[in-house]
């Protein structure tokens, strides 16, 4: 180890680096990225002042928990951020609670319903087509829904006019 280090000098941990970050693009959110900016300001010390082996490592060790420890809080607040669209991925979800006329039958507790130009499966209990359903949940590929009570049908089929 010596060897290599007195004979590559800060080139070492250049090379070092270039490796950590290319880890980083390989296996994304290990974080080799802070090891490899240690190995960067480990060669940039290097390349100032000429330092022991031994010095090198231990100055390496520190310097990458120093990193890693300084990023946690920034990733991990990151990672919480609220979306202003938490469905913009997962469309079914944003269905839930909503209601819609059926444009199908349900039979055998299965139908299709026709939201924003795309045709859905739907289950719930047997209904008439024009009849309306809320809803309730989303199971694998099919929406689950409900009958709506009468009054608030109503209530939105005047709305409708």
């Amino acid at each position: 180890m010596q060897e290599l280090v007195t004979v590559f000098g800060s080139w070492t941990w250049w090379v070092l680096a270039g490796i950590f970050l290319l880890l980083e693009l390989a296996l994304p959110g290990v974080f080799f990225i802070w090891l490899g900016l240690a190995a960067l300001a480990v060669g940039f010390v290097l390349f100032l002042v000429n330092v022991a082996w031994q010095f090198q490592l231990a100055l390496f060790a520190i310097l990458s928990v120093i990193f890693v420890l300084a990023a946690r809080p920034w990733f991990r607040k990151g990672q919480l951020a609220e979306s202003d669209r938490p469905n913009l991925n997962r469309r079914m979800q944003a269905f839930i609670g909503r209601s819609f006329v059926l444009d199908q039958p349900i039979a055998n507790r299965r139908g299709r319903l026709a939201i924003e130009g795309t045709w859905w499966e739907v289950e719930g209990p047997d209904q008439p087509k024009g009849e309306w359903v809320t809803v309730r949940s989303v199971e694998d590929m099919r929406l689950i829904v409900e009958p709506q009570s009468s009054g608030l049908s109503a209530d939105v089929e005047s709305l409708r006019r």
